[in-house]
């Protein structure tokens, strides 16, 4: 009896385990190496900061099924780059070209450092004419030489 009961018991623990989809592989595994490499510098669409390769999403799972159905045709990387970025833009690169649309991607963050360089170095300067040193008077040279004294 207790050992059907800890049977019941063990079924409604794991009904709850489920199997997932498994993910989608090439018959020939030159092209799912190839698909991998070319999918680390594309971005996932729906998951910004995660390569194509690693996301999980589900356009994410289409879009290499895709890349691998261009492959098996013999599409170049190229192409297949060239295909994705005229289909959702320069977005779905990691690295996306020099171009006049992306300068300030590319160079706003080195003029946003050297401006914040100036402004430091400015700002230093105005402070340096701002300090005025004035000198201790007898008085209060005295008092700091037996303060000094005293605590030692």
């Amino acid at each position: 009896m207790k050992r059907i009961l800890l049977f019941i018991a063990l079924l409604f623990v794991f009904v709850h385990v489920e199997a997932n989809e498994a993910v989608p592989v090439a018959a020939d595994p030159a092209i799912e190496k190839r698909m991998i490499a070319l999918s680390e510098n594309l971005r996932c669409l729906v998951c910004q900061n995660e390569s194509l390769a690693a996301s999980q999403a589900e356009l994410a799972l289409d879009l290499k099924q895709e890349i691998r159905e261009m492959m098996k045709k013999g599409e170049s990387d190229k192409q297949i780059v060239a295909y994705l970025v005229h289909r959702y833009g320069d977005f779905v690169l990691y690295k996306p070209p020099v171009k006049s649309t992306t300068l300030l991607l590319w160079y706003g963050p080195f003029l946003f450092l050297v401006a914040g360089l100036a402004a430091l170095y400015f700002s230093i300067k105005k402070r340096r004419t701002q300090i005025v040193e004035t000198a201790l008077s007898q008085d209060e040279q005295q008092r700091a030489q037996s303060l000094l004294e005293n605590n030692q």
